[in-house]
């Protein structure tokens, strides 16, 4: 029996949740695996689980000074100070796992640098979905398949809000109150509702399909909180459900295109079905086709069950695994597609009146935009009615030069609404 000594960085959620996990199936990882997980030390201001007062350090020295820890859990969050503790426990010799999307995808260079420099590994399976195994699913199952598409629902706290929009007709601020008050967004959340937190995963997720780093800087990132609930009625009558969709695309050429933004899909596609707080991602391999992953995206038990997982694996692995791509800030090579192709539904308040269609269609056309479908709504006070039209594929700067020149057309009035459409 192999005994290995743990340290956990953060005793909130998460890392209450290794503590127990641990606790609770450790007998089952020692018949299973042959290892005995160990936490030996935690350091934390305030701890969600009891812990003997001889495992919480006193500092960060007291974990990177020990010998017998072999293994350290940031789970922290944040940037300060938790990327200085990784790389402490990196270069002294040490393991780390992480489930620290954010901090992880703005700083991976250095983070993998220090991990070369103290022979050890950085494993993240944690910070992109939860407990679904995504990251070792596309580096150990899929070395045979060149990754053309990946894309899906990657954050639990939008996915259960668009659900409630969606299914009870809620305001966007009625289904944030709900979600805030049942534990799935937080007091401020900004970081999921304006895309941030979809990115900072996109971004090592897509780096790992593609093979090639895709810095959080290349992802446009558009949020959910200007979502009204006519733009998701009308979606439904179209045949569509809307969901905020991290997308990922690599073209022939080898350019990648990488976006979070509120998307529409058939109410027929698997993510359509995808409600509440979970969460589930596609990928298009060529040799295996299209395959999906579904579970729980958050929450102690799970996230701590990636976590742990990485744990063992690290532990088995032998040698430690760094990213096979030039993961350097300045990485040569990579190209990117800021002018994507999809089709777009688009909602303007116009007047009532004859001649408006013409007009709006010759601004489109123009630009090279053509039009699919066109539904108008019956005017409302002040005889301005909802007109609706939902594009074929157009490129995303024709689309958005049209949607500036739409503001000289008299008859339009107030923000154009427009959201992509993924068949």
């Amino acid at each position: 029996m192999k005994e290995v000594n743990v340290a956990i960085l953060g005793m909130g959620t998460v890392g209450g949740g290794i503590y127990q996990l641990i606790e609770q199936e450790g007998r089952n990882i020692e018949e299973k695996e042959g290892i005995r997980l160990k936490v030996k030390k935690t350091l934390a201001l305030d701890y969600s689980v009891d812990v003997p007062e001889e495992k919480k350090a006193r500092d960060i020295s007291e974990i990177i000074e020990d010998p017998e820890i072999q293994i350290v859990a940031e789970v922290m969050g944040g940037i300060k100070p938790a990327k200085d503790f990784e790389m402490m426990a990196l270069r002294a010799g040490k393991t780390v796992v992480s489930a620290n999307k954010d901090m992880i995808s703005q700083n991976w260079p250095d983070l993998e640098a220090a991990a070369k420099e103290g022979g050890v590994g950085h494993y993240f399976e944690a910070a992109v979905g939860g407990a679904i195994p995504i990251l070792r699913a596309v580096q150990d199952s899929m070395q045979a398949n060149t990754i053309t598409e990946v894309y899906g629902i990657v954050n639990g706290t939008t996915n259960y809000i668009l659900t409630m929009m969606d299914e009870r007709g809620l305001d966007f601020d009625e289904a944030l109150r709900e979600a805030q008050e049942l534990g799935y967004a937080e007091a401020n959340p900004t970081s999921d509702i304006d895309g941030l937190d979809a990115r900072y995963k996109l971004s090592i997720l897509a780096s790992l399909c593609f093979n090639a780093r895709v810095p959080v800087d290349k992802i446009p990132c558009e949020g959910i909180s200007k979502l009204a609930r006519m733009d998701i009625e009308i979606g439904k009558e179209l045949g569509y459900v809307v969901k905020l969709l991290a997308i990922g695309k690599r073209d022939e050429d080898g350019a990648i295109e990488a976006r979070v933004a509120p998307t529409m899909i058939p109410k027929d596609h698997a993510l359509a079905n995808i409600k509440g707080s979970f969460n589930a991602v596609f990928i298009e391999g060529s040799a295996v086709g299209e395959m999906m992953w579904y579970g729980k995206g958050a929450g102690d038990l799970p996230t701590a069950s990636a976590l742990v997982s990485d744990m063992i694996y690290s532990v088995k692995a032998g040698e430690p695994r760094y990213a096979s791509f030039d993961n350097r800030y300045d990485a040569q090579g990579v190209r990117f597609n800021d002018n994507g192709l999809t089709e777009y539904y688009i909602r303007l308040m116009v007047k009532d009146e004859p001649g408006v269609l013409s007009q709006i269609a010759g601004v489109f056309g123009d630009n090279h935009v053509s039009i699919r479908s066109v539904l108008q709504k019956p005017a409302e006070k002040g005889g301005l009615a909802p007109l609706i039209i939902v594009t074929h594929e157009a490129h995303e700067k024709d689309l958005q030069k049209a949607v500036a020149e739409m503001s000289s057309v008299e008859a339009v009035h107030g923000e154009l609404h427009c959201i992509r459409v993924e068949q």
